[in-house]
């Protein structure tokens, strides 16, 4: 009957990752359980999360012909199935990250600040734990009080255990979380998680600076394009008008500026003569 109930599993398993075109390898480690349900309900309608026993997920790969997928499954495994654009999801997902409670040992990725002001705390032994990260506190109306701004960790240290539990005393959490993410499959086609991080910054970036390059290069080369096409009617005319300018041919557009070097031609020759 176990074996039975296992075997049913493995097949339900299988049947989830046939009806998703792209299947996600997840490493599951450290991933608070009040995280993960935060990511589930965020995740609603766009993709499945799968935890589950190792060997199961090893046997429904193997039955639906995924055995190159069975390399990352290691550690704390699990699984997220969906149809969206591999890339679009693993955006979505560095764009939604959780907020969660620092641990010791974590390391910051930004500089964390108590800001000065009132705070729910009672006085006791909260005042304690305050000083321990020399945090200037007094009682305000019968509850503590911060009298300054202080930064307790800068971003890259490490998070000792008493800045954590100050962190966890005034509810403050400076840590992000998401599902982390080893590898995705799309189609057959394995993408690493170095492989789908996009950098929006300097993507953006980066095709602004194309798109110049090109523009550019299509203004010196006269390649008409409906994006120039008036700058180079533009430049055309200033050029016609320049040549008319030297060969001193009568046009109303050159007109005024024939007058205008003739009487700067004039008054240097007045200057000489004089």
């Amino acid at each position: 009957m176990v074996k039975e109930e296992k075997i049913k599993k493995v097949e339900e398993l299988a049947d989830s990752l046939n009806k998703h075109r792209v299947i996600g390898i997840l490493n599951m480690y450290k991933t608070p359980a009040s995280a993960l349900q935060k990511i589930r309900s965020m995740l609603r309608d766009k993709a499945i999360i799968k935890i589950c026993k190792k060997s199961r997920m090893l046997f429904a790969l193997e039955k639906v012909g995924k055995n190159d997928l069975k390399k990352y499954v290691k550690d704390y495994p699990g699984m997220i199935l969906t149809d969206m654009d591999p890339f679009k999801f693993y955006l979505f997902l560095q764009r939604n990250k959780t907020p969660v409670f620092a641990k010791a040992g974590d390391i910051s990725e930004r500089d964390i600040e108590i800001k000065a002001g009132p705070t729910d705390l009672m006085p006791g032994p909260a005042i304690s734990t305050l000083s321990k990260v020399k945090i200037p506190a007094k009682v305000e109306g019968g509850k503590i009080a911060i009298m300054r701004d202080k930064i307790v960790c800068k971003a890259g240290d490490k998070i000792t255990e008493d800045i954590a539990a100050v962190l966890q005393l005034l509810k403050i959490k400076p840590m992000e979380i998401t599902l982390n993410v080893v590898v995705v499959s799309e189609d057959g086609t394995i993408y690493e998680s170095e492989q789908l991080y996009i950098d929006e910054k300097k993507l953006f970036e980066d095709l602004s600076k194309a798109v110049q390059y090109g523009f550019n290069l299509s203004i010196e080369s006269g390649w008409i394009t409906e994006q120039n096409i008036n700058l180079l009617i533009a430049k055309a005319f200033l050029n016609a008008k320049q040549v008319g300018l030297e060969a001193g041919i009568i046009e109303p557009e050159v007109v005024e500026g024939l007058l205008s070097k003739g009487e700067a031609e004039a008054e240097a020759l007045k200057e000489k003569v004089d």
